[in-house]
């Protein structure tokens, strides 16, 4: 596998495709370009997903994220294209992006785009009762 930015996402077999499962991913140094004034634009992506047939491979991703650092990316279309190109790589379930970018003119910026697979709908989270080790007794 190269170590070159590339736009190729590669992916591997979901292992457990006959569950829905959270995987959560915090992308802490991606940059890209202001369109306007050519400054470098500094944000936490964070990525969360339910796969369904496939996975993103960690280190293409790595290698596409990369891959804005010389490009000119308005926030929101940048974050839009991302995810565009994620879900068209793994047709996940359900996949959220959230890009946090740092401040630029006094102002942060956080843009969220969220895609659902059609016919698909999120269980209800399952909350079990805390258990206190020290008095062996839930709370």
């Amino acid at each position: 596998m190269s170590t070159q930015p590339s736009k190729t996402l590669e992916t591997f077999p979901n292992p457990a495709p006959h569950r829905d499962f959270h995987i959560h991913m915090e992308i802490p140094e991606f940059t890209c370009l202001c369109p306007k004034t050519g400054q470098p634009d500094f944000a936490t992506l964070i990525l969360d997903y339910i796969p369904e047939q496939t996975c993103v491979e960690l280190k293409s991703l790595k290698l596409y994220v990369w891959s804005f650092r010389e490009e000119g990316c308005f926030h929101e279309d940048v974050t839009n294209r991302i995810l565009d190109d994620l879900v068209k790589a793994t047709q996940p379930r359900f996949m959220r992006l959230t890009a946090k970018f740092f401040v630029r003119g006094g102002i942060f910026t956080n843009v969220v785009a969220e895609h659902r697979a059609a016919g698909w709908t999120l269980q209800p989270r399952v909350e079990l009762a805390q258990f206190d080790t020290q008095s062996n007794t839930r709370g």
